[in-house]
């Protein structure tokens, strides 16, 4: 496998990113390199959906949105759907109802939706109520940035920093090192949280030197040591053609 859809198993069923480093942009490449019909969506405010990615958008409520997108799918083969802006610049996510309904009319040959917010940082550990990952989630896809390795911990590069200084066991201000992104990416209250038993991959993202990678493949290696809910960690580079840098297994 050198794909990243096949990667990612994401192919069919529904994927959800959640995490910070990289989402969207994970998102974005999955639903333009799969080859069949594609939906693309947000349990949570989300930015516009960028005009590049060539997809037919859905910008609706309730049923409206449901009956829209499952008409859109029958003619085209990538559908942007969310509700209406909530705040400037930022459209509506979908409740677990909505998107129940949409799956289950099996229009998409692959559902991508965003599962939570990290307002563009790098690292992040959710909240009580994080992430919204739907009903039905045949694969959770926790993001985390490389490039957090090597900098200090503060708020220039964490969202929800206190979570993350209680799931990482680093400090305000200390350097993050591979330890520590081995430690959110294996715990339950890190990138695992609500995961329960579906499939998860974790992504290495911003791995865009040599540096980075040496720090990413250590901090994956510990983390697959540190848990089995997963087999494998995935290291990309969307500055690279072909994104995929490694893919690091048990």
């Amino acid at each position: 496998m050198n794909d990243l859809v096949d990667v990612l198993e994401s192919r069919t069923g529904t994927s959800c990113a959640v995490g910070a480093g990289g989402k969207k942009t994970t998102l974005y490449h999955l639903a333009t390199t799969h080859p069949g019909r594609v939906g693309l969506t947000s349990t949570v405010p989300t930015a516009r959906f960028p005009s590049r990615l060539g997809a037919y958008e859905v910008i609706a409520e309730g049923g409206e949105l449901v009956d829209a997108v499952l008409q859109a799918a029958r003619r085209h083969p990538l559908v942007a759907f969310a509700r209406p802006e909530v705040k400037r610049a930022r459209y509506g996510g979908l409740s677990s109802q909505l998107l129940e309904e949409i799956q289950e009319a099996r229009v998409f040959d692959l559902l991508l939706v965003k599962g939570d917010g990290a307002r563009r940082r790098w690292i992040k550990a959710p909240t009580a109520d994080e992430p919204v990952i739907p009903i039905g989630t045949t694969t959770v896809l926790p993001v985390v940035s490389a490039r957090a390795m090597g900098e200090p911990l503060t708020e220039q590069i964490a969202h929800r920093l206190h979570r993350v200084e209680k799931v990482t066991g680093a400090r305000y201000g200390e350097t993050v090192r591979p330890a520590h992104i081995a430690r959110l990416l294996a715990d339950p209250d890190g990138s695992l949280k609500g995961t329960g038993e579906m499939r998860v991959i974790p992504i290495l993202n911003m791995v865009d030197n040599k540096e980075l990678e040496t720090a990413a493949l250590e901090a994956a290696e510990a983390a697959l040591e540190m848990t089995d809910r997963y087999d494998r960690i995935v290291l990309t580079c969307h500055l690279s053609p072909d994104r995929l840098v490694a893919v690091v297994s048990r």
